[in-house]
């Protein structure tokens, strides 16, 4: 996928993990993958996605190293893609992409919840600290210039505390 990313921008993490998974499709085929899904047969029929959009995003991927390909059929060769450590990592990110857009409906109109698996009961996820526990979508959490930052990233967070 070329890259839609402002020169400036290449450093910050944000601006560069839109640029492998900030596509519609790709999120799709990652939720789908998240399921279980893992032949194209089956993100094509779920997703109803034209098999040439649907083998340029899995290319893509797997060029990113989010998905493995394995041959699971000889004559014909036929292949699934399968999450990498990589991948599964992004579990959380679906999550609360989902759980973000939950919020915003009524009870009534949620098509799709996150529950868990061995009680049934819905869950509620949040995005927290793994050293404190705490909720980072506060303004008690800030963005600031890290060991690698550029000049122009220090300049733009020279007002928040720095950890480097």
């Amino acid at each position: 996928m070329p890259a839609r990313i402002r020169l400036e921008d290449r450093e910050c993490p944000l601006s560069r993990t839109v640029q492998h998974v900030g596509e519609w499709w790709t999120l799709l085929i990652l939720h789908d993958a998240f399921d279980g899904f893992t032949r194209f047969d089956q993100f094509q029929e779920n997703l109803g996605i034209s098999s040439s959009m649907l083998t340029s995003r899995l290319k893509s991927l797997v060029a990113e190293g989010l998905f493995e390909r394995r041959l699971y059929q000889t004559h014909p060769n036929r292949y699934e893609y399968v999450l990498t450590e990589y991948g599964r990592s992004l579990r959380s990110v679906i999550v609360a992409l989902a759980a973000w857009g939950n919020s915003r409906l009524d009870e009534d109109e949620r098509a799709m919840i996150l529950v868990d698996a061995r009680t049934g009961a819905e869950a509620d996820p949040v995005v927290v600290d793994r050293t404190t526990g705490r909720r980072v979508d506060t303004d008690e959490f800030v963005f600031t210039a890290g060991p690698a930052a550029s000049e122009a990233m220090r300049t733009r967070y020279a007002d928040t505390p720095n950890g480097v």
